[in-house]
């Protein structure tokens, strides 16, 4: 539910792990929805799969071509087991970001108020709506994680596709890397919402520019249809959904256990052993409301499954209304000719009327498998489990779910397991999901006009091939803890058992492990030693440390949701809260809080708050950030903080220029000495704005060509006009020199407007200066827990707005904002290949095509680099770029760059 207080927007999930977000989460959901006429100029997606946990990265641009104020609504469709992890605005040059907060208790609902239907049980829709000023732009950046479930032998990867118009720019990049090389890998035709799982076309073909890159371990796929190509496929900006699906290679031995700072996780997915034998009861609601397509769906599917049924597996079927019909009322019977095909009889004879006993149907099931597990005929070493399916809630018999779990609970006494099925709006899928968590099964959810057939179909799939029963994964006695859930009653063929764990002592050489699990008519016991040395690099450093956190908070909801009392309850709920904000995920049990921008009536953005230190703060040691302070990657989606970054700084000072008016990308070095203070931004004498760098330096990394590595500790932003003021950033501070002098930690967020400079910070992330609305300029902070010698904690700079600079501002990265360049190929000479040259003013500079990495290493661009020190690049040579101070406003001694 949304709440606004004080401007800002709460956005909360429901109360359990399988419900949808209501008001926010929304069934008919699109990904930038044009309500009051913005235009969406770019949509980005990024995801990186890294040993099968995504990262999805979505930004999208909205401008409001009007002078009057209008509400831009950011709408995505995120699946259902994701977790967002970070949303931002960034509105008038200003950064909002959201919180991630404890969830307040619940008023209970009043009796008798009908609850929300329930929308496509696949995904839950994120929506944001806020003003954008007049003739402005809105950015709006969201992040979500998940862990890929591995069904029927492959993991399958879904981004939504739903503008809701054609768009200019529109991208999606998947990226898969893997500690096992990659199989299998497929893209499927863009796919409907409501045809869940069914292509929209009889020949599966790659969607329309559809680029796949596939090496051993790591696969690059993009699509990026331009406007002509989006309109081919549909004019209303429905795409749909672009889906992946591959494996990886897999052993046949205990699994890959993959370990990273301090945490493990070990993926368990045995194969080419053989089918354990299954005992299953099938309970079929017969109600009233299943007559037309759902009953018919149903029994073709039905006789589907009965087909599937292996010799050696025995079965009945139940099934039920306001009255209960056994077909075999003496027990399971084994799988023969004859037993099929009076089995589909009774199907096709099955006539829907009547209420629904939920309660007599489960209790009938139970029995009949509990009598026949106590019997002679059951084998020792078999699957039990009944397979229930419902359209409704309980109305006839028993009908509090309390007791109808409890019941249930009474009537299985841990002997088998319970799958529920639920098709349609008018389900109790709390019931049903409880009902399976408590009894070792899954819920599945069937949309209303989903093909309920094939679903069933697919579902009964995933749990028609059990393979291994009574599963227990252990680990070195002493040596690890927290470990998420390592008992199992089931291991179903296709599907995949997922445990983490933190280690206790990571000097251990090895962490030990064992499985031990009842294959058909025998025991097996499974053992390794794994070197507690692995690492998959930088691009993966906290991934098995997220896959610990996702899984713990599943396993906290589940948790709570199975709890016999109110004390259980909040025990696991605030464990699940407390884990939630650790790692910033937007749950069940939490709400993400983030400010909205105020407008006026006028169309223009109201200012923001003064923040002022409490009296001493700016002299105080406090403000300085601990020195284990946290590593983590800003929080910028692939590198997109702002919309079309003009020019960027980052790390080891490395310079990456665009040239909009020429569509080149230009990047270079400046190799300079620790101590240095570069002019980044000379436009004194017009904007009034000066921008300086100070270098610091560091040793190179073991085998670098490199003497040393140099990166930028201090960016300072001078303003002259209409009065002189000031802000200072480092890693760890913010001075800000106007009205007052303010000194504000990195590690929080807060946004403060000193009236000719307003600053806001997004906590350990980034910070955005804005001068005079039409200036903007983002610092990233890139901050090391344990760095290692050559790494510094540094800055980078990039300017992402640059209307009110002048077309006589210099500087290093000024000098081109204005500029045109042209490229040009000389022929080749002799042996020489030919060559490539940018024409820069009246000047010829030899370039060569390089990939640069941007973003703190998070993303690469392509560019054309110019060597020694950006030698006719730039204007003069590097040294006239040196500055006296990091105050220094002093014209570059050249001259503007317009010669």
């Amino acid at each position: 539910m949304r709440l606004t207080v004080h401007n800002r927007a709460v956005i909360g999930r429901e109360q359990h792990t399988s419900e949808i977000l209501q008001d926010e989460f929304e069934a008919e959901g699109h990904t930038c929805r044009q309500e009051t006429k913005p235009h969406i100029q770019e949509l980005s997606i990024k995801t990186t799969i890294i040993s099968r946990y995504a990262f999805t990265a979505v930004y999208c641009a909205l401008l409001n071509r009007h002078s009057a104020a209008s509400e831009g609504v950011f709408q995505f469709q995120i699946p259902a087991n994701a977790y967002v992890s970070n949303f931002t605005m960034i509105i008038g040059g200003r950064v909002y970001q959201s919180e991630v907060k404890p969830k307040e208790k619940r008023i209970k609902q009043e009796k008798g108020k009908p609850e929300k239907k329930e929308p496509d049980p696949e995904v839950e829709v994120f929506r944001m709506a806020a003003k954008i000023p007049g003739r402005n732009r809105a950015v709006f950046l969201l992040t979500y994680e998940e862990l890929l479930q591995r069904r029927l032998g492959r993991y399958e990867h879904v981004t939504s596709l739903r503008p809701m118009q054609l768009v200019s720019r529109l991208s999606l990049d998947v990226t898969i890397v893997d500690h096992s090389p990659i199989t299998d890998l497929e893209v499927l035709p863009l796919r409907n919402s409501k045809s869940n799982g069914k292509s929209n076309t009889a020949t599966p073909k790659l969607p329309i520019t559809t680029v796949i890159k596939n090496e051993k371990n790591v696969c690059q796929i993009t699509f990026s249809p331009n406007i002509t190509q989006q309109a081919k496929i549909t004019t209303s900006g429905i795409l749909g959904d672009f889906v992946v699906r591959y494996d990886v290679q897999r052993d046949m031995g205990i699994g890959d256990i993959q370990v990273l700072n301090g945490h493990f996780v070990h993926y368990f997915a045995p194969k080419d052993l053989p089918a354990v034998p299954k005992n299953v009861v099938f309970v079929i609601d017969t109600s009233a409301s299943m007559l037309g397509t759902k009953i018919r769906q149903t029994k073709d599917a039905l006789f589907t499954i009965l087909r599937d049924l292996r010799p050696g597996d025995n079965f009945n079927f139940v099934s039920f209304s306001n009255k209960i019909k056994v077909w075999q009322p003496n027990g399971l019977v084994p799988v023969t000719p004859l037993n099929i095909r009076d089995a589909k009889k009774f199907i096709y004879m099955l006539m829907p009327t009547g209420g629904t006993n939920i309660d007599g149907a489960i209790r009938t099931g139970s029995s009949l498998l509990r009598e026949y597990l106590s019997g002679p005929d059951s084998s020792p070493n078999s699957v039990s489990l009944i397979i229930f399916l419902t359209d409704g809630r309980p109305t006839v018999g028993e009908i509090q779910s309390a007791a109808i779990l409890g019941n249930t609970r009474s009537a299985v006494q841990e002997k088998f397991c319970i799958f529920t099925i639920g098709i349609g709006n008018d389900v109790d899928y709390r019931l049903l999901e409880r009902m399976a968590l408590e009894n070792c099964g899954m819920m599945r959810r069937i949309n209303e006009e989903a093909d309920a057939s094939a679903m069933l179909k697919g579902f009964y799939n995933e749990i028609g091939t059990p393979l291994l029963s009574d599963i227990r994964i252990n680990y070195t006695e002493n040596s690890v803890q927290y470990v998420t859930q390592n008992l199992f009653t089931n291991y179903f063929n296709g599907s995949e058992i997922v445990i983490a764990g933190k280690l206790i002592n990571e000097s251990a050489e090895s962490l030990h492990v064992q499985v031990t699990a009842s294959n058909n008519d025998k025991s097996i016991i499974l053992e390794t030693d794994v070197p507690l040395r692995l690492a998959l690099g930088s691009v993966a450093e906290d991934f098995v440390e997220r896959v610990w956190g996702f899984l713990s908070i599943k396993e906290g909801l589940r948790s709570r949701l199975r709890s016999q009392t109110s004390k259980e309850r909040e025990d696991h709920t605030q464990q699940a809260a407390n884990l939630s904000m650790t790692y910033h995920f937007f749950t069940p049990v939490t709400n993400m809080v983030v400010e909205k921008p105020e407008v006026l009536a006028d169309g223009t953005m109201a200012p923001a708050p003064t923040i002022t230190p409490e009296a001493g703060e700016d002299a105080s040691p406090a403000n300085e950030l601990p020195d284990d302070t946290d590593d983590r990657k800003p929080q910028t989606p692939d590198g997109k903080l702002v919309n079309q970054a003009l020019s960027l700084t980052d790390g080891d000072p490395h310079f990456v220029v665009e040239f909009p008016l020429s569509k080149l990308t230009v990047c270079f070095n400046i190799n300079g000495e620790p101590g240095h203070i570069l002019g980044l931004v000379s436009d004194h004498k017009y904007s009034g704005v000066t921008v300086n760098g100070k270098l610091i330096g560091a040793p190179a990394p073991p085998g670098s060509h490199k003497q040393q590595r140099t990166y930028f500790s201090t960016i300072t932003i001078v303003v002259d006009k209409p009065k002189r003021a000031y802000i200072e950033v480092t890693p760890k501070k913010v001075i800000l020199d106007g009205r007052d002098r303010i000194v504000l930690p990195c590690h929080s967020t807060v946004s403060v407007d000193s009236g000719v400079l307003s600053v806001a910070i997004v906590g350990k992330s980034n910070v955005t200066v804005t001068v005079g609305g039409n200036i903007s300029f983002v610092i990233l902070l890139h901050q090391y827990k344990n760095p290692a010698p050559y790494q510094r904690d540094h800055l980078g700079f990039y300017i992402s707005n640059s209307k009110g600079l002048s077309h006589s501002c210099h500087g290093l990265l000024g000098q081109f904002l204005h500029e045109e360049v042209g490229l040009a190929e000389l022929p080749a000479q002799g042996d020489m290949k030919p060559s490539a040259v940018l024409k820069v003013k009246n000047r010829s500079v030899p370039v060569v095509q390089k990939s640069r990495r941007i973003y703190s290493g998070t993303q690469s661009v392509d560019c054309w680099f110019a060597r020694n020190n950006a030698a006719k690049l730039i204007d003069g040579k590097y040294q006239d770029y040196l500055m006296s101070h990091m105050f220094d406003t002093g014209d570059w001694p050249h001259g503007t760059n317009r010669v």
